[in-house]
């Protein structure tokens, strides 16, 4: 059968709840894959000067509650109705949007972002649930393909638009996220809501039902193990947002990918780069051009592996990728590590849940997949901790200065709302003679602050090493 024929048999609400994904992703990862940035920026540039751990707990804790509320949403738009939940949704996310830069206290920012995470939870059980009623046994395959390509080209744009604006302010970024989101207004009009099936239990009820399952599913000590395993994938996956694009701004030289770019494509250097170098942002949006171009070609190579063999390569080739992202100031190798990365991301993500299904009992394959969400919620918490305490101890360029200002009884304010970030490094630099340049040096040879890639591979390497004894000894072989 051509493939001409299978989109003729797509229904009009599968091409409108996919063209719903596309825009939902852009407005979300226009402002996430800033997000880092700008909660620990320098004040001065618009950005908010919380530290590094604050940050991982708005980062880790929020997203991990935004992918564990779904298993109550869910419940949720299958009681009310898809279009409905849709609906708040987007209310909600609009008008989160429209108010986080509106706040600039660490509490003020974590209840707001904790306001969008339940929008985007009321969002993201629907959609992939469409995707499942609008297609068959015949164009499933197929389907999926194109919901998944359509979420990466969103978060692909996302950023790319987001970025050319920035310099209008961070405010600008939100509003465009929301300007966004305005779209799924018009296109929720097309949607159809497809056939489900209507409990006559309660909300509440449901929802008893659910944590009735997942407990139960929980009660089996192997599959907690394994989620706790899989959780340290999900651990690095998030560092792609949380800590890359800090470090790239912080240790990393761009000037080559600018000069590049100022030579052959100047319109690139005109829009995202800044005295000399290029945006971290757009550094790290090479992830999501990456898995466009290449997600088919890993797909067809890691289809005929073994899910366990996919699995455990994946998150290896991962962890190295994430790990080498962390090494050296040399923005070209990090550029490659990120491409690394992006197929370790390819290879391992879609054989999680594949394997949950072969490990599961046969009669319980339902209730552990329904878990599958876990593991996401748990890694992004620990990926908080890592990016937040741990970078900002071992890593952050504010704290290793500090310290070094510290060491050397040098009397400099410290960083407010009066004194910001920049003005204390300028202060610093003057008083130790040195230009900003030489200080960063300085402080990279000084403090290594790439030995946070040590934590990283010894986080995944963990993860592969148990992952392959877990199969060999606790499950004999069963999957």
């Amino acid at each position: 059968m051509s493939l001409t024929s299978v989109f003729k048999k797509f229904p009009k609400t599968f091409w409108v709840a996919n063209s719903i994904e596309l825009f939902e992703r852009w407005a979300w990862y226009g402002f996430f894959m800033l997000f880092a940035n700008y909660l620990t920026g320098s004040t001065d540039i618009g950005a908010l000067g919380l530290s590094q751990a604050e940050k991982g707990t708005i980062m880790g804790v929020g997203t991990g509650i935004l992918y564990f509320l779904p298993v109550i949403t869910g419940a949720i738009a299958d009681k009310y109705g898809y279009k409905l939940v849709l609906g708040i949704s987007f209310v909600i996310y609009s008008t989160a949007f429209i108010a986080l830069p509106l706040f600039d206290t660490f509490a003020g920012v974590f209840a707001m972002y904790l306001y969008l995470a339940l929008g985007a939870a009321l969002f993201k059980p629907i959609i992939s649930a469409t995707v499942a009623k609008t297609t068959n046994e015949e164009t499933s395959s197929i389907g999926f393909g194109i919901f998944y390509m359509m979420v990466n080209i969103g978060a692909f744009i996302g950023p790319l638009v987001t970025l050319a604006y920035k310099d209008s302010g961070y405010t600008t970024v939100f509003y465009i996220s929301a300007g966004i989101i305005l779209i799924n207004f018009i296109l929720i009009l097309f949607y159809k809501e497809p056939e489900r099936e209507v409990k006559n239990e309660s909300i509440g009820a449901a929802i008893a039902t659910v944590f009735s399952n997942i407990g139960k599913a929980l009660s089996d000590i192997k599959f907690v193990i394994f989620l706790l395993l899989v959780a340290a994938f999900w651990s690095m996956y998030y560092q792609l947002f949380f800590t890359l694009p800090v470090f790239i701004a912080q240790w990393v030289d761009t000037s080559s990918v600018y000069h590049f770019f100022e030579s052959f494509i100047p319109a690139v250097t005109e829009t995202y780069g800044t005295n000399g170098q290029i945006d971290a942002e757009f550094i790290t949006n090479f992830d999501a051009m990456f898995i466009i171009i290449f997600q088919i070609v890993i797909s067809t190579i890691v289809m005929r592996w073994k899910p366990l063999q996919a699995m455990m390569g994946g998150i290896l080739i991962c962890t190295i990728g994430m790990g080498l992202t962390l090494l050296t100031q040399n923005v070209l190798f990090v550029i490659l590590a990120i491409f690394i990365f992006s197929v370790g991301e390819m290879a391992s993500s879609p054989k999680i849940t594949e394997y949950i299904g072969r490990i599961a009992p046969k009669d319980k394959v339902g209730l552990y997949m329904g878990c599958s969400f876990l593991p996401v919620f748990a890694g992004s918490t620990l990926g908080g901790v890592i990016s937040g305490n741990v970078y900002g101890n071992m890593s952050d360029k504010v704290t290793l200065l500090i310290r070094e200002v510290a060491a050397r009884g040098l009397q400099i304010p410290e960083i407010s709302k009066d004194f910001s970030a920049t003005d204390y490094f300028n202060k610093a630099g003057e008083l130790m003679g040195m230009d900003q340049n030489q200080l960063t040096q300085y402080l990279w040879n000084t403090y290594n602050p790439s030995n946070i890639w040590y934590v990283i591979l010894a986080i995944g390497f963990f993860s592969v090493i148990a992952l392959y004894f877990y199969d060999r000894l606790l499950l004999n072989k069963k999957a």
